[in-house]
């Protein structure tokens, strides 16, 4: 077997792994329209990778507000809950264990993706930069656009949120969802706090860390009081350098971003959560984490670490075998090849996936990518 510790089982949580890959959230846009609905096509995209260790769902947005982008999956009707069901149960039947990442996009929205076509929430009223929210312009076509002025969110709208948070988790456990992950990252609404580029309250969610930290620590505790902390796990993407390519969104660099993640980790070690998620910087020629980064997040948080960011299979479990993580995440080889552990296991060759058609449409370049054709093997 190849690269044998991302074979190694593990626990996460109440959990055990069969293995140390990680299906990651990817999103994709493929829900039923209207309504926002996961369909039978889904389940079956995420049946088709349940042999991951452990899987979490695309981003799925927690309230009508929280959506950036058209065709994008809720968590907040019933309607939806009955979608995401069978992809639960799909995934179940083939051994796997999913969480549902909990996502709302703040600032990074559009007023035609908002109810009665309001102005976009956020911590502070500061337009998202680099960044495009995708609108439909008519039936499976849209476009991309620049998000609308965003509207500063009140004190009491922020409590009404962490509320929102929480009945998201407990609408994930009701759909058959194992868990919740927190998207805590990427430039949207939690990161919008974290960030002194996005926040410039006065009141006790901005200023110091502590105070931009405070969403963040309020809605953990409430995941937590409703489902269980070991059941929760939240992503961030601590960036330590920035880029000015014209790109997917990735997140926001803070002045000192080693302290910044380091205070927001505590945060997540003092409730007891079962995992925390570190999404690196992913374009070409991107600086690595800073080791001191990793070693740090690894002596203050006892639960499980998961890395993505372009990792290879031989760089994830050298990361595992130094004991600087416990979990690798594969984006794209994973949508490209729906048998990636296997393949790993192996060494058989990947497929790339088509870039046309990551976002929206239907099961071109989402369920009809083939597993490896072991009969291959006997004729070469």
């Amino acid at each position: 077997m190849n690269h044998k510790a991302l074979f190694a089982t593990t626990s996460l949580g109440p959990y055990t792994l069969k293995n140390r890959i990680v299906f990651p959230p990817l999103t994709r846009q493929r829900s039923a329209q209207p309504g926002n609905v996961p369909t039978d096509l889904m389940a079956e995209y995420y049946r088709q990778r349940a042999s991951a260790g452990f899987m979490i769902s695309e981003g799925t947005q927690i309230e009508p507000r929280g959506q950036g982008y058209a065709w994008t999956p809720g968590i907040y009707s019933q309607q939806q809950i009955e979608g995401w069901k069978k992809v639960t149960r799909a995934v179940h039947a083939e051994g796997g264990i999913i969480f549902a990442q909990l996502w709302h996009v703040g600032r990074v929205s559009h007023s035609a993706l908002q109810p009665e076509e309001g102005a976009p929430v956020a911590p502070s009223a500061i337009m998202a930069e680099k960044v495009k929210a995708f609108i439909e312009t008519g039936p499976n076509t849209g476009t991309l656009v620049a998000p609308s002025a965003p509207r500063e969110l009140t004190h009491s709208e922020i409590k009404s949120l962490v509320g929102l948070y929480a009945q998201a988790a407990k609408n994930a456990l009701s759909a058959g969802f194992d868990g919740v992950e927190i998207h805590a990252a990427n430039g949207y609404l939690v990161n919008q706090f974290i960030s002194e580029h996005a926040n410039q309250r006065t009141d006790e969610y901005g200023g110091s860390v502590e105070n931009r930290l405070r969403f963040l620590r309020e809605i953990v505790q409430a995941i937590s009081d409703a489902i269980g902390p070991e059941r929760l796990g939240v992503r961030f993407t601590p960036l330590f350098t920035s880029t000015d390519e014209d790109r997917v969104y990735i997140g926001l660099v803070e002045k000192d971003p080693h302290k910044t993640y380091v205070e927001a980790v505590k945060i997540l070690e003092s409730a007891g959560v079962a995992y925390v998620s570190v999404a690196e910087a992913d374009w070409e020629n991107a600086p690595d984490l800073p080791e001191a980064f990793r070693r740090e997040i690894r002596a203050v948080f006892s639960g499980r670490i998961i890395y993505a960011g372009r990792y290879t299979a031989e760089r994830g479990a050298r990361l595992v075998e130094e004991d600087l993580a416990d979990l690798i995440a594969f984006g794209r080889p994973f949508i490209a090849n729906p048998d990636l552990p296997e393949r790993i296991a192996n060494g058989w060759p990947l497929n790339n996936h088509h870039a046309a058609t990551l976002y929206g449409g239907t099961s071109e370049g989402f369920t009809d990518y083939p597993v490896y054709q072991k009969e291959l093997l006997k004729t070469s």
